[in-house]
């Protein structure tokens, strides 16, 4: 089996446009023997009308990084046209074998989280469902209520809290894969995990600062005054959910003229 990759963008090894390397037949030199510098997975290369497409046996994801021999760069027989294309050749083997990489890491880690996202959207409905009951509940069964919306409250956080974990390892997965191939050679893991057979076009991955560095940010408004927080994505969610409900129940009760016990209830 056989990978063919267009280069979306015609770099040198600075990382910026180079000529147009990328838009002429193969150069040749006589003397020069650049097939000894390919990658063990290169087949072919091919003009296409934006640059050139190359071809390659599929990678697995478990072989070394690819990169151009030192030695072809020192070659005093390689023309600089010849070098620009084989350091081309090796930017795309990189990119393939960055997607290969990223399939096998993720693998794995969305066959777990999978179970993990469906109990939290289990937890976040049934928190929801729990605070709606307020509104048929009577006054003598508010205390008993409380006690439910606690228990959902707990079991929303546990269960965003252990998604992102996940999570965390999946988004560090993605931004190893932008290390190597750029923004431009994205392999988004929503493509990946559709390959395995799950729908996560509606999962809370987001980039690997906010897991590393336990950001977003979050701010709550309670009795006036200002609350900042920090944590992991889906935990910002919940926590936002939980104080949104708690805050209601603290109007409804000052409205019903105890607004101590609210607070003591509450807090």
């Amino acid at each position: 089996m056989t990978h063919t990759i267009p280069l979306k963008t015609p770099l040198d090894d600075t990382g910026l446009p180079h000529r147009d390397t990328l838009t002429s037949p193969a150069a040749t030199a006589p003397g020069v023997d650049v097939s000894r510098y390919h990658h063990p997975h290169f087949v072919a290369a091919r003009p296409t009308g934006s640059g050139t497409a190359y071809r390659f046996t599929a990678f697995t994801g478990y072989e070394s990084r690819p990169e151009m021999p030192a030695s072809a760069y020192d070659d005093p027989a390689m023309p600089w046209e010849l070098r620009d294309r084989l350091r081309d050749q090796y930017t795309a083997a990189r990119v393939l074998w960055s997607h290969s990489r990223l399939r096998c890491q993720a693998a794995p880690l969305l066959r777990k989280a999978a179970p993990l996202w469906s109990a939290w959207t289990a937890a976040r409905d049934e928190l929801v469902a729990t605070f709606a009951q307020f509104w048929s509940t009577g006054d003598g069964l508010w205390r008993a209520q409380l006690l439910r919306l606690t228990e959902a409250e707990r079991a929303a956080k546990e269960a965003a809290g252990a998604f992102d974990v996940v999570a965390g390892e999946l988004a560090q997965a993605v931004a190893d894969q932008v290390d190597v191939a750029g923004w431009d050679e994205v392999l988004p893991l929503t493509t990946v995990a559709g390959e395995l057979g799950y729908d996560a076009s509606d999962w809370t991955v987001h980039h690997v600062d906010d897991y590393t560095h336990p950001l977003p940010q979050y701010r709550i408004v309670r009795d006036g005054v200002d609350h900042y927080g920090r944590a992991t994505p889906l935990t910002v969610s919940a926590t936002q959910l939980i104080e949104e409900q708690r805050e209601r129940l603290r109007e409804v009760a000052a409205l019903a003229g105890d607004p101590d016990q609210a607070h003591r209830t509450l807090a």
